[in-house]
């Protein structure tokens, strides 16, 4: 039996090789008989307009109807649904669109079968009504009594104004930015000049007396200041934060929060999105509250200044005592009683009271080599940091480190 092998593919004298493209010539011929063919077709229609003879419809490229070219409307459109659909539905296909009939052999649509569970309910979500939780879009519905995606007026951080229930995520967006503008009175809310105002109602920068002030600064610190001048004179109206304000003018957090004192702009915070805005406050007006109000002069408050920060290191120190005195108690002490008590276990032998010479810092009586139980350290008259032995009364001084 003689074993299947492929033919071997027949073999050509001349390799295949891609069609050359057409010659000027020929790509010339071929635009002078369509724009030829062109205008014949159009000498036809008018032909037949004249004539009172109505054009048969076409394509946008010149295809008049027949059997296998359907034409859906005007030149252009695409083809209408049924012409590729399928207008016979067979009675065995389960399909919502044939309805029952009774030639069928009484099968009705209660007689199929139901479908499968996984297809037997189907969920439409409306993603606009929903709010992103960082672990997934849920919303009222999944969770009712999460406060938090709530979009009724009380819900939602305090503060902060929730998307109304009827509006749609791109017309929130819209909203805000239109409140945005408001607020820094760019764009179209930008209060225009006109001549006609009265010049003792016209507001003019303070500095160079100048129409073009900013009205943001105006309606918020109720400085009429031009972008110039603030750039011209930052010892006046640079900007200072409260932090700023706190520790170089000593100022607090009730005084800071008040409006009708300290006026303020509050901006999103740079360093993360999520805190609490930046407050603004205008340098001139904080160093005239600081000085002219609460401190008196310049001087009193370098003076106040001075005195807190000896107070703050009076008080560093302090600590710093206590808790050096406390760790030579648990440490110092308990390694000095230690080593004296070896060394007095070691001196005292056999016929440790009898026959030696009593040495300096012995017990009187012959009871064994004194141990000094010593007091707290303090600092004597002479300002010398000594402590005393509870049992002897002997003083040594010792030095801090």
């Amino acid at each position: 039996m003689e074993r299947q092998s492929t033919p071997p593919t027949q073999a050509t004298s001349e390799l295949r090789r891609p069609p050359s493209p057409p010659t000027p010539e020929v790509t010339r011929r071929i635009e002078e008989s369509r724009l030829r063919a062109k205008a014949i077709r159009g000498q036809r229609e008018a032909e037949q307009r004249s004539a009172g003879v109505p054009p048969e419809p076409r394509t946008a490229s010149g295809f008049i109807a027949t059997d296998d070219i359907q034409l859906g409307g005007p030149a252009g459109r695409k083809r209408p649904y049924t012409s590729i659909s399928r207008s016979e539905i067979p009675t065995t296909n389960r399909d919502a669109r044939s309805a029952p009939s009774k030639d069928d052999g009484g099968a009705g649509a209660n007689d199929l079968r139901p479908i499968s569970r996984k297809f037997s309910k189907y969920v439409d979500y409306n993603f606009s009504a929903m709010t992103d939780t960082k672990g997934g879009f849920l919303s009222t519905e999944d969770d009712p009594w999460n406060k938090s995606m709530s979009t009724g007026p009380g819900s939602g951080a305090p503060g902060s104004e929730q998307k109304p229930a009827h509006m749609t995520a791109a017309e929130w967006e819209r909203m805000q930015l239109i409140r945005k503008l408001q607020r820094n009175k760019a764009g179209p809310f930008e209060p225009g000049l006109s001549d006609l105002a009265d010049e003792k109602s016209r507001k003019r920068c303070r500095e160079c007396r100048t129409v073009e002030i900013d009205f943001v600064w105006e309606e918020v610190f109720g400085c009429a200041v031009c972008n110039s001048c603030k750039e011209k004179y930052p010892e006046k109206y640079s900007l200072l934060t409260k932090t700023e304000c706190k520790e170089d003018y000593l100022l607090t957090d009730p005084e800071l929060r008040d409006e009708e004192l300290l006026p303020h702009l509050s901006k999103p915070n740079p360093h993360k999105s999520h805190w609490h805005d930046m407050m603004l406050f205008l340098r001139y007006q904080v160093e005239d509250y600081a000085f002219n109000h609460k401190w008196g002069s310049p001087e009193a408050l370098d003076a106040e200044f001075e005195k807190r920060e000896a107070n703050k290191k009076r008080r560093k120190e302090a600590k710093f005592r206590e808790k050096l005195l406390d760790l030579k108690r648990k440490t110092r002490t308990e390694a000095f009683r230690r080593n004296n008590a070896k060394a007095g276990s070691a001196a005292a032998g056999p016929a440790g009271s009898g026959g030696k010479a009593a040495k300096f810092g012995d017990a009187v009586g012959g009871g064994g080599k004194h141990v000094h139980e010593w007091g707290r350290t303090v600092e004597n008259a002479e300002g010398l940091t000594v402590k005393t032995c509870l049992t002897c009364g002997m003083e040594v001084e010792e030095l801090e480190l």
